[in-house]
């Protein structure tokens, strides 16, 4: 029997979806080990093949998406790195770019966060290429050497190396990327040309210096799980989640791990697009809610958009059309807002008397109050609990709850400050973490002139299917899905992806002056590097273009089928779908862009009929809290409804992995897949 794993590891759980060619899934859920991830990567992918009746060797495809390089950035875990720039260019990362978003732009003593490497240790070569790829000033082999000596001398973990313009000529950056391999050995050193060979150099060069950064860490992760899976019996290679909806074998994700930024997030987002088209509905809002941040995206046409300019490191990020905090990334990412908002947000009243929730988390150690493992502060789990939505019996992963314990904490940290009974203090917590939701939702909406009222919402994540009918009752939203499997739907989107990879280069020039012969010569440069980083096989391969028009700095990328004739056109169409204007200027050309795209072996699901008659009966009921007060609520097994059955809120639907709040004026009815729809009534 063919069997197919795929294995989310988030901030507080662990997910791990086993998939058969059968048609069956079984889920395991397990708190994250901090200490080592791969522990519970093992013990969940163990049980799970034991629930399907499988052996380790009979796993066909491993396909795996982490927030570690997110954590190690977040965290500040990575060891000391050295960055290597051109001969007067080291204050390159100190200057960097500043953005100040929500608060921020009232703090006056806001201070951009601390670059990640020392500046004692970046280093100056003495070479100089001008963006059209002239060398102005050669770097002699003599000169990279001693430069690598000093760099070694630093005796850092990693090395980036970007130098001015390296886009366009990327030799300099090689002959010292060999200089340097071979002072250090086999310690980890990354170009920019390798990463992403693009223009802007602030950005490229803390796309690369951050690739250096959570390099050492990714590598030996890597190495690590291929060796313990290994050891279990699995002999399958182990694909990564690429942070654009795509996965990579591991070797390459260990190259280049800043591609995994936004792994778990956006296999979210491509669960929530096949969703989308198993009901029949192209567009969707993808909302994610874990433990730790929630995540926002549209889904058009069964496909995420992808978008080039990301922010890790900083208090949130608002997608590719709006800056973020932290440090800015270059590379392939789903537009996705993102903000600190899961089941672990702590609440607590700040200095001024107001109630605040998030983004700081309590993750799984010591995990909110009520898990009864050391944790000391109300969280959104606590607050869920004490209205009723959690059943105290416990979650996945053999965490059993404690109402008590949720309570004296709400009491102590809320109840108490705010002058309130414990039950509207929980109930204050829930909300205010809803509106903070709604803000990412928002973000990649309202704010850019969509209406949401026109999608289905897609409600996944541990903690989302709880808080999703209130988020769409915000905005008007009629239907929403809350898909089968939904506490593990990141690890459900894992096992249903293709193989990707997209490379870069930038060329400008005047759409009119372009050479068409060395622009088509360019494009099939770009997906031999894309066949070589797949391997053989049938690929299908887009490409695209970022154009603006001359004398713009930004620019916008559109998918150009035909090649260079069709870039105005589909240019202008999209600047004024962005911005609804149109302007009579010439369109430059700024990168060329290839995506490519192996479709892989991947189970598939059959609905099941639908029997409009079906009828269920509760396996019990508890206090909930509904319109201003508890009422008795009939509690429903999820996986026991049959395809079909029709149940009007207010109702609560359990899984092991989740729990689904059905308010007074929705209906939830099961579909052929095992979703539920959300329908207002």
């Amino acid at each position: 029997m063919k069997v197919f794993a795929g294995i989310d590891v988030g901030g507080t759980f662990t997910d791990v979806v086993i998939a058969t060619g059968d048609g069956r899934t079984i889920v395991r859920k397990l708190l994250t080990t901090h200490d080592d991830p791969r522990v519970a990567v093992a013990e969940g992918l163990l049980l799970g093949l034991e629930g399907a009746g499988a052996a380790p060797s009979e796993v066909a495809r491993v396909v795996h998406g982490t927030t570690l390089a997110t954590n190690v950035i977040l965290e500040r875990r990575g060891g000391p790195i050295a960055f290597v720039t051109t001969d007067g260019f080291g204050d390159l990362l100190r200057l960097g770019r500043e953005a100040r978003v929500e608060e921020d732009r009232f703090d006056l003593f806001f201070t951009t966060p601390r670059p990640p490497v020392e500046h004692t240790a970046t280093f100056e070569a003495i070479e100089r290429v001008t963006a059209r790829g002239e060398v102005l000033v050669a770097l002699t082999p003599e000169h990279a050497r001693e430069v690598a000596k000093r760099v070694a001398a630093s005796n850092p973990v990693a090395v980036a190396v970007c130098f001015l313009h390296s886009y366009a000529d990327p030799t300099h950056e090689a002959l010292m990327a060999e200089a340097l391999r071979a002072e250090l050995g086999d310690r980890f050193v990354v170009t920019s040309s390798e990463v992403w060979p693009e223009l802007r150099e602030y950005e490229r060069a803390m796309t690369t210096v951050m690739c250096a950064y959570v390099g050492p860490v990714m590598g030996s992760y890597l190495a690590g799980l291929g060796t313990r899976l290994a050891e279990l019996g699995v002999r399958c290679p182990i694909e990564i989640m690429e942070s654009s909806g795509g996965v990579m074998p591991a070797a390459l994700a260990a190259r280049r791990p800043i591609y995994t930024v936004e792994s778990g997030g956006a296999a979210g987002v491509t669960a929530a697009g096949a969703v989308g088209r198993a009901i029949g509905v192209g567009d969707v809002i993808s909302f994610d809610m874990g433990g730790t941040t929630a995540k926002a995206a549209i889904v058009r046409n069964g496909t995420p958009a992808v978008v080039h300019d990301f922010q890790v490191g900083g208090k949130g990020s608002f997608g590719g059309t709006r800056p973020g905090t932290g440090f800015p990334i270059k590379v392939p990412v789903v537009d996705m807002a993102e903000v600190g908002a899961g089941g672990g947000s702590i609440a607590w009243v700040d200095e001024v008397g107001s109630l605040r929730v998030g983004p700081r988390s309590a993750g799984s150690v010591p995990g909110p109050a009520c898990y009864g493992r050391g944790g000391d502060a109300a969280t959104v789990t606590d607050a869920d609990l004490v209205l009723g939505y959690v059943n105290p019996a416990g979650l996945a992963g053999g965490v059993r709850l404690s109402r008590e314990l949720a309570e004296q904490v709400i009491e102590r940290d809320v109840a108490k400050p705010l002058a309130v009974d414990v039950p509207g203090a929980a109930r204050a917590i829930h909300e205010i973490i809803n509106a903070t939701m709604a803000a990412a939702i928002r973000v990649v909406t309202v704010q850019r002139g969509v209406d949401p009222r026109d999608f289905a919402l897609v409600g996944f994540g541990g903690a989302g299917p709880m808080h999703v009918a209130g988020l769409a009752d915000t905005f008007g939203i009629d239907t929403v899905v809350v898909p089968w499997a939904a506490g593990v739907a990141s690890a459900v989107g894992l096992v249903t992806s293709d193989l990707g990879t997209e490379r870069v280069r930038t060329r400008i020039t005047d759409v009119g002056d372009a050479d068409a012969d060395a622009i088509e010569a360019l494009y099939l440069e770009l997906e031999a590097e894309c066949r070589a980083e797949l391997g053989d096989g049938h690929l299908e391969l887009t490409r695209a273009a970022d154009a603006r028009f001359r004398g713009q700095a930004h620019q916008l990328s559109v998918v150009v089928p035909g090649g260079l004739a069709d870039v105005p056109s589909a240019f202008r169409a999209e600047h004024h779908r962005a911005y609804g204007i149109d302007l009579d200027a010439p369109v430059q050309l700024v990168n060329l862009r290839v995506r490519a795209t192996r479709r892989a072996d991947k189970p598939t699901a059959a609905p099941l009929p639908v029997d409009p008659s079906a009828t269920a009966t509760p396996v019990g009921e508890r206090q909930a809290w509904f319109e201003g007060g508890f009422v008795s609520t009939p509690v429903y097994s999820w996986p026991d409804l049959v395809p079909g059955t029709t149940i009007v809120g207010p109702t609560l639907l359990e899984a092991d992995d989740t729990t689904v709040v059905v308010p007074p004026n929705r209906t939830a009815t099961i579909d052929g897949f095992r979703n539920i729809l959300l329908t207002s009534r």
